[in-house]
């Protein structure tokens, strides 16, 4: 029985370009969408931008045009940019729109009908140079809960924790610098604190809509029962300010977290009203439809309790699971402008390098958890070349061409009993299960390990020795045409990650559109297909650098140049500076060491090595490391084995006379003893290989 599933992406700010960073949220979302579809569900996928608040007022000031220009010039490049990376929006529409403030004002009325907002005098900071009230994000300083430094005014991105910019330690504003002043305001909230609020919140966030992970980090928030820790949500900005206006409220507007998860509510009822669909059955309390939301893990906070609070006390559905992923990081490290691996979309595009390929990569990382994934430029020219030129291409081009020079173009009937075929078929269903789970690596492991079997019924059949013999023909008929329905269904089970090769592949093999449910059958004795054209080339590392040093170029900001945020940010480093001989880093730079808890599996002295023991470690994730460790004078290896330490994971491998070493351990000693020992670091009882520290 076919589904009915409406699924969104988290909205993107209409005040920058889109990145790469962006688009591992997105590329997830659109491969899950479209094998849905290629399943026969009725799935519908909408997205928009996020048009409102403070940011969007003042760059379009700074521009000399008005905010709405400024919308929707940048809603035209975000689509530009989607649509290069093959992400197939049912609906991409913007918040700014009648659909999204009549929801607004429709949950606000029924939450404030409900005893839900509360009006309240509060002090908020003003800037006083720039004359106006700052929101949250323009207001930074330092966290009051792990002391990150420059830390926005709503949530910390070090730590996750979400506070009132009142929190902050030495505050300033990102605007124009200035110290801000608190004065009074009237403001609107929504009592989130209220007991009926908590006691859905508690069921809600522990039946299943959220993965573990962020299901525990739900409980942190809500705090034991009896201790709600929850606090009621600030929904209101003053003027100016661009947004919607709270109704029987002038001068009051609504917060732009407050209608940016509306937006998705609006810009599905403008394609229900495009498209002839009930929007009441998708959102009444008692709809059998689904509702999926697809969002990063910095934003949890937002959607897994103000969201469904909301909707539910204003009488809609909740969403049937949020699901939250990690952060993308390029070769080991958070995305840096003077690195030039802060990448666009755009720049990706204009590069020449194929959107598929990045596609391809991201799906071979992505698992259902809320782990980062990396981008490591070597590894992905070495698995797009190996896996999508080298194995799954090659296929078909090394047997196009004889069906259509020798054949007509015409198939042999196709041996269902092939192994690989058979292979083929019967991990369909489990790699369907997959998909469905949002477990894309471990599918593309699997369906890479098939494509290696029709590889493998290639490399012993070799049509292209059988072409050379005469009264061969048949063999060489039966062969090409075996390869190329193995080809075809390999197809079907990548169109979701690679729908424009995909695209490609069925009208080059003359076939309707691609269906999970084909993935059964086989071409048809007779069938005629057309020219082969190469469907896709490697990629050349010379492009990737070519990348890099184009957008260092582009993004890295010329030492002159200066913004009132980044002197800002410059004034605050001076103050915070510490003495030269400190030697202090920052949390960022801490974060950047991939600390794990590792298991040495084994340990042995090194021939000719007078320091060196050679140890092998386990954190994991089934790949042994091998590390040389300078440890030999305070311990014999014998006793080492089946020890847990902790180990520098990201740490670039290294060349040695004696092998590469893959990592670090960490050990202590003091080097101003006489007798200085070394202390190889262990974790407390209950740790476990592959742990991060922090």
């Amino acid at each position: 029985m076919s589904r009915k599933i409406l699924v969104t992406s988290a909205l993107p700010y209409a005040n920058g370009s889109i990145h790469l960073g962006h688009l591992v949220e997105y590329i997830q979302t659109d491969i899950w969408v479209r094998y849905q579809k290629m399943a026969g569900n009725e799935c519908w996928y909408v997205c928009a931008d996020d048009t409102h608040g403070t940011p969007i007022m003042l760059r379009a000031e700074k521009e000399g045009i008005t905010p709405e220009q400024l919308i929707e010039r940048v809603h035209g490049e975000h689509a530009r940019d989607f649509a290069g990376f093959g992400v197939g929006f049912d609906n991409y529409y913007t918040t700014h729109s009648p659909e999204t403030r009549d929801c607004a004002n429709d949950i606000y009325g029924k939450l404030k009908a409900a005893g839900l907002i509360e009006v309240r005098t509060i002090e908020q900071y003003y800037d006083p140079l720039k004359q106006l009230f700052l929101p949250d994000r323009f207001i930074k300083g330092e966290c009051p809960k792990c002391h990150a430094k420059d830390q926005y005014g709503d949530n910390c991105e070090v730590c996750g924790a979400a506070y009132a910019p009142t929190d902050l330690i030495e505050p300033y504003s990102a605007v124009s610098g200035a110290k801000p002043e608190l004065r009074n305001s009237e403001h609107y909230f929504f009592k989130l604190s209220d007991p009926r609020c908590e006691a859905f919140l508690r069921q809600y966030t522990s039946c299943g809509s959220l993965q573990n992970e962020a299901a525990n980090k739900m409980q942190e928030w809500l705090g034991a029962p009896g201790d709600n820790k929850l606090t009621d949500w600030d929904i209101s900005r003053d003027a100016p300010y661009f947004g919607f206006e709270i109704p029987d409220a002038p001068g009051k507007y609504f917060y732009v977290w407050l209608d940016a998860p509306i937006g998705y509510m609006g810009s599905f009822k403008n394609l229900c009203a495009r498209n002839g669909l009930d929007f009441n059955e998708w959102f009444k309390p008692e709809s059998t439809t689904e509702l999926y939301h697809f969002i990063g893990k910095d934003i949890l906070y937002f959607h897994a309790l103000f969201w469904p609070a909301e909707l539910a006390h204003a009488g809609y559905r909740t969403p049937t699971k949020i699901f939250a992923h990690g952060f993308l990081t390029v070769d080991g490290a958070k995305m840096s402008k003077s690195r030039g691996t802060f990448i666009t979309a755009e720049s990706f595009l204009n590069s020449g390098l194929n959107a598929e390929w990045l596609r391809y990569y991201f799906a071979a990382k992505l698992s259902a958890t809320m782990e980062d994934i990396d981008l490591n430029f070597d590894d992905f020219v070495a698995r797009v070349n190996a896996d999508l030129v080298g194995k799954y291409v090659n296929i078909a081009s090394r047997s196009a061409g004889f069906i259509a020079k020798r054949f007509n173009g015409q198939l042999a009937p196709a041996d269902a009993s092939l192994p690989a075929i058979r292979a083929i078929q019967e991990a369909a269903p489990r790699i369907a299960a997959l998909y469905e789970a949002r477990e894309f690596a471990k599918a593309v492991r699997e369906i890479m390990a098939l494509t290696d079997g029709a590889n493998q019924y290639v490399d012993s059949v070799k049509p292209w020795e059988l072409a050379k013999q005469e009264g061969r023909e048949s063999e060489l008929h039966a062969a090409c045409s075996n390869a190329l329905n193995l080809f075809r269904l390999l197809s079907i089970m990548l169109k979701p990650i690679l729908p424009l090769v995909a695209g490609k592949v069925e009208k080059f093999l003359n076939i309707a559109p691609l269906a999970w449910s084909d993935t059964q059958d086989l071409l048809a004795a007779g069938h005629v297909i057309n020219t082969y054209e190469h469907l896709m080339t490697r990629v050349d590392p010379k492009s990737i650098e070519k990348l890099i040093e184009a957008n260092r170029e582009f993004l890295a900001p010329a030492p002159e140049q200066s913004s009132p945020q980044r002197h800002a940010e410059h004034q605050q480093k001076e103050v915070l500076a510490a003495p030269e001989e400190a030697a202090l880093c920052s949390i960022d730079d801490f974060m950047k060491v991939d600390l794990r808890i590792a298991r040495i599996a084994n340990a042995e002295h090194v021939d000719g090595a007078d320091k060196l023991i050679r140890l092998t470690l386990d954190i994991g994730d089934g790949r042994p490391r091998q590390v040389f460790a300078g440890i030999k004078a305070a311990y014999d290896p014998a006793t080492l084995i089946g020890r847990l330490t902790v180990m520098v994971a990201n740490l670039a491998p290294r060349k040695m006379k004696f092998g590469l070493s893959e990592g670090m351990v960490l050990a202590s000693s003091d080097p101003t003893s006489k007798t200085p020992g070394l202390f190889l670091l262990s974790p407390d009882a209950g740790a476990e290989p592959g742990m991060r520290v922090k």
